[in-house]
Order: structure tokens, then C-alpha cells, then sequence
């Protein structure tokens, strides 16, 4: 009869040992099939030692595989939850920010419309008080010393042009006043300016300022009194009415007319 051999992988020590408690099969040589030397029991036994020498050996390598597979998905889960905590981290960061700085846009905007108010208001005053001004000074034009106010307005503004003739430019409703003043007007230069020679004055008779207000809301192109003063070619000329005369006052005098209204 043939005879067969089956030859096993030798093992390690460790298998050596194990063979010898008992716990896996021997295996490293099959000896020849010989049916005369092994009955059909020692066949079955060493089979079934072969088996269970596979499984058991196919389970460690699984229970391995197992374990390490755990591992790495254990250390990738902590590593993405970590780098999810990091994302919402940063994101709360940013949108905390976007927050402190709208606030700070929104309390700035506050303070500048609380300060815009402020001066709205204190700005409206001053036109109230200057729209007063104005109402006196329309008072003080319909009363008897305007002709004196008119006379040194005529006398201060010849002095400025500095010429030897002038032109004077009035209100139409003034022009006939203005015109019986020319002679006080050149003795008003006189007395005030010393020797100097008074210039000869004409009455502007084309071009007429700006009409008295209607109202008392003070609206609209108005000239509340006074005169321009031109040179004879046109070249010189100085306003010396009523409002030029407030708005410089009022332009000299309006930090002090603020402090005494709002400190």
C-alpha cells in the first residue's frame, strides 16, 4: 500500500509549551499513513486536533485584528471629536467677537445720535436767539435813530474803500433817507477820520438791495438795513449792512452766547 506525508510549519516555543500542558495539539509532522499503524479512531482524533488547531489559531488572529481595529477607531473618533470641539470652539469665538463688535458699533451709533440731538438742539437755540436779534434790529430800523445808525454805517464803510468817490447801494424803501444823509455822512467822516478828506457820495439808483423782511419769520431774500459801499470803477466795495454786521458779531460772539446757554 502508498504511504502519504503531510508535513506541518514547525512552531515556537510557546506552542512547544502549550503542547506539553495540553492545551493545543501536537502537529508539527504528520507521520506516514500507514492504515495498519492507526485505526480509523486515531485518524478522527488527529483530524479533529488539526481542526481545532485552525480555529483556534484563526480566532486569535481575529480576536487581534479585533482589538487593533478598536484601538484605531478609538483613537480616530477621539481625534475627530477633538478637532470638532476645536471647530466650535473657534466658530463661538468668532461669532462672540462679531457680537462685542457690533455692540460697540451700536453704542457708538447710540452716543453719535445722542450727540447729534444735543447739538440739533443746541443749534436751534442759537438760531432762536439770533432770530430775536434779528426781530430787535427790525424794531430798531423803524424807529427814529436808524438815520443815526445809517449815517455812521455810510462814514465807517467810505473809510475801508478808501477812495476819493463812492457808490452807495441801500434798500429801495432807504434810498430817499440815504439821500438827505449824504452831507451828515461826510461830516460824520470827518470828525471821526481827522483831516482826512471826505469822499463825494452818489445813490446807487439801478440795483437796490434785498427788500425789509415781510415776516417776522425772517424767510426768504431779506436785508434788514444798512449799505454797501462801492468804489466809483466797481473794483472795491464793503458791505456794512445790518446783517453782515450780525452775522460777524454773531460769528466773534457765539462761543460766549453757547456758554451762557448751555453751561
Amino acid at each position: 500500500s502508498c504511504c502519504h506525508m503531510v508535513a506541518i510549519p514547525a512552531w515556537g516555543c510557546g506552542d512547544e509549551a502549550e503542547v506539553r500542558r495540553g492545551t493545543r495539539p501536537r502537529l508539527d509532522v504528520l507521520h506516514a499513513w500507514d492504515p495498519g499503524a492507526m485505526n480509523e479512531e486515531d485518524v478522527k482524533r488527529q483530524i479533529q486536533q488539526m481542526v481545532m488547531f485552525i480555529r483556534q489559531e484563526a480566532e486569535e488572529k481575529a480576536s487581534e485584528i479585533r482589538v487593533s481595529a478598536e484601538e484605531d477607531f478609538n483613537i480616530e473618533k477621539l481625534q475627530m471629536v477633538e478637532a470638532e470641539k476645536q471647530r466650535i470652539r473657534k466658530e463661538y469665538e468668532r461669532k462672540e467677537s462679531q457680537v462685542e463688535v457690533q455692540k460697540m458699533i451700536e453704542k457708538s451709533m447710540q452716543r453719535n445720535e445722542a450727540r447729534l440731538k444735543v447739538l440739533e438742539a443746541r443749534q436751534k437755540l442759537v438760531q432762536r436767539a439770533l432770530k430775536e436779534v434779528e426781530k430787535k434790529l427790525k424794531e430798531l430800523v423803524e424807529g427814529p435813530k436808524y438815520k443815526t445808525i445809517l449815517k455812521q454805517l455810510i462814514a465807517q464803510g467810505a473809510h475801508r474803500i478808501g477812495t476819493k468817490e463812492c457808490v452807495i447801494r441801500c434798500r429801495q424803501v432807504d434810498r430817499d433817507v440815504v439821500k438827505g444823509l449824504l452831507e451828515e455822512a461826510r461830516e460824520e467822516y470827518k470828525r471821526v477820520f481827522g483831516d482826512e478828506e471826505a469822499p463825494v457820495f452818489t445813490v446807487e439808483e439801478k440795483f437796490y438791495l434785498p427788500p425789509p423782511p415781510v415776516k417776522d419769520d425772517f424767510e426768504g431774500s431779506f436785508c434788514l438795513g444798512g449799505v454797501v459801499l462801492v468804489s466809483k470803477d466797481g473794483k472795491v466795495s464793503c458791505s456794512n449792512t445790518l446783517d453782515e454786521r450780525l452775522e460777524v458779531a454773531a460769528e466773534m460772539f457765539l462761543p460766549k452766547v453757547r456758554k451762557a446757554l448751555f453751561f
